[in-house]
């Protein structure tokens, strides 16, 4: 008995501390310490400041671009790098030839938020945040992340920018919108849990952005600076509940915004990502985040129009950041830090609080024992049946019904109905239509002048409106020439609006005379697809809005 609990005891040293499936945190502490120790103690100081930049790199550009990154990584000995537009064995190639110059290996990361084809081409597009906050299945999200991670080790890529854990509570948000997992914080970091427990249970490092929060901005911060008005008790309540939560989980790694956020820093102006009171005070200190701080992109104009390049990365490694995002001048940014260290501004302390951070980083990772990408398989392996098969389950979990007035939404092969389709929106609509058509008679009247349409609809008994959007990232409102036409033909016939699109585009369009409304949230062949069968009563809708629509204008029609 004694031996059986001297075991346990043993086992809860070793392993009791951290969660079993996130196996970035395996790695064992003395050898790490070591290793980042041997690598810390060999390098010039120009090595070690080097290794805080993460600069941004493509693998669709042109051989210049190409020998910038490879003299930033000769001459400067840069910490990793950030990809952004190319395509897959693109980048596998080119970072198998940069690892191979690196004195020490690259840290790689992408903005991989629904997966590589945020950034790749010839890749899974896996369901955005907001499609995933209608989920109530918990379990495939983390599938989800689960899949993303296996994807982003393939490519040789050690960490992706993500979740998105803002609270968007702003439909407006010019930014955020449906990268968001919605407007409810217990929702979002139920999701984000599950997303990043999935991920780092691959080994890939997951990023919660965009601290202290970008939910309630109306304006982007790659264009101008944002302020967010909220009390400094309201942020800590909402805006930080995910952070918190997920600092429980140990998640890798945070990265900053630029914001202007009054409450929490007095100086006026000063974005977040510099400012030494919301990175060392809150996110360090009182939140005790140990994991690695990124800014974000410091070429962002929330940040660029404050400082001059070089000026700016000083003062956001001065904020307390560890790794400076998207630099503008790496060379100019490695002299100003070096500049201050030698005029005892930075200590040595801080230097290598960061610098050993991104090397430990690196260990967990296991970038001790790097190995080349292999391509042969490349494309093929990051478009697997399993990634097509969860994004349908996606869509059967997340679509929502809204309003389903005497179960008018329902349409069956045996009823004598006679049915019009009418396809609103700049998107595709043949997976939809092709899917409805194969199993009742439905006629599509779509594009014919609004007289025209309106007379020839007196003859069908229920008209099917098909709000298709191209670009259904944007959360804009349906135009007002779509938004009369729906409204006009509501007053006339039983009506049932499918949008496939978020539910923000809803936001001025009165329910009142429409019989029943369901949000798709998305215009990908699946979503359409599955949409159809909902309606065609082969499948449930069993998704929850995850952000409202304004009920000025639709009444109490949600369920």
């Amino acid at each position: 008995m004694k031996k059986i609990l001297g075991i346990l005891f043993l086992s809860i040293l070793l392993f009791g501390f951290y969660p079993h499936n996130q196996n970035i945190h395996f790695n064992n502490k003395d050898k790490k310490s070591k290793w980042v120790d041997s690598i810390y103690n060999n390098m010039t100081i120009q090595e070690k400041v080097g290794q805080l930049f993460m600069v941004a790199a493509y693998s669709n550009r042109n051989d210049a671009h190409v020998d910038s990154i490879q003299k930033l990584i000769k001459d400067f000995n840069i910490g990793g790098l950030i990809f952004f537009q190319g395509g897959p064995v693109r980048q596998a190639k080119l970072t198998n030839k940069y690892q191979a110059m690196a004195k020490v290996p690259l840290l790689i990361g992408i903005d991989g938020e629904w997966g590589l084809n945020m950034r790749l081409d010839s890749t899974v597009r896996f369901p955005y945040n907001m499609t995933l906050g209608a989920v109530k299945n918990d379990d495939l999200i983390k599938r989800i992340g689960t899949q993303i991670g296996k994807h982003c080790k393939q490519l040789g890529i050690h960490l992706n920018f993500a979740p998105v854990v803002d609270i968007n509570t702003n439909s407006k948000n010019p930014i955020i919108g449906v990268r968001s997992y919605g407007e409810d914080k217990y929702n979002v970091t139920k999701k984000a849990i599950a997303f990043t427990e999935g991920m780092q249970g691959e080994g890939i490092m997951a990023c919660a952005k965009h601290f202290p929060g970008h939910g309630d901005t109306d304006k982007d911060s790659h264009k101008t600076l944002p302020t967010v008005s909220f009390s400094k008790e309201r942020i800590d309540n909402v805006e930080l509940y995910p952070y918190k939560e997920l600092f429980k989980k140990e998640i890798a790694g945070v990265m900053v915004a630029h914001l202007n956020v009054p409450s929490l820093e007095s100086t006026e102006g000063l974005p977040s990502s510099l400012s030494y009171n919301i990175v060392s005070n809150i996110l360090k200190e009182q939140l005790q985040f140990k994991g690695l701080i990124f800014t974000d992109a410091l070429n962002m104009k929330g940040a660029a129009n404050y400082k001059e390049p070089g000026d700016i990365d000083l003062a956001a490694f001065m904020a307390g950041n560890d790794v400076l995002l998207f630099t503008e001048n790496a060379p100019k940014a490695i002299s100003k830090i070096i500049e201050a260290y030698n005029n005892k501004e930075i200590t040595e302390e801080r230097l290598s609080h960061s610098v050993k951070k991104m090397l430990a980083a690196k260990f967990d990772v296991d970038l001790n024992h790097f190995k080349p990408i292999d391509t042969k398989q490349l494309v093929a392996d990051l478009n697997d049946e399993i990634s097509n098969l969860l994004k349908q389950e996606v869509f059967s979990n997340a679509i929502t019904v809204v309003k389903n007035h005497r179960n008018t939404l329902s349409i069956k092969k045996l009823r004598k109905e006679k049915i019009a389709y009418v396809k609103l929106g700049d998107g595709l609509s043949d997976t939809f239509f092709n899917t409805l058509k194969a199993e009742i008679n439905i006629d599509n009247i779509s594009g014919l002048p609004h007289k025209e349409l309106l007379q020839k609809l007196k003859d069908y008994d229920k008209v099917i409106i098909g709000y298709h959007r191209l670009n259904y990232r944007l959360t804009k409102d349906i135009s007002d020439e779509d938004r009369a036409m729906i409204e006009i033909i509501s007053k006339k016939n039983k009506v049932i609006l499918n949008v496939f699109a978020s539910q923000y585009c809803l936001e001025k369009v009165s329910f009142k005379k429409i019989k029943s409304v369901i949000v798709s949230y998305e215009n990908s062949e699946e979503a359409q697809k599955i949409s159809a069968q909902i309606m065609l009563s082969k499948k449930e809708a069993i998704g929850k809005l995850p952000a409202s629509i304004n009920s000025k204008y639709h009444g109490n029609y949600g369920i």
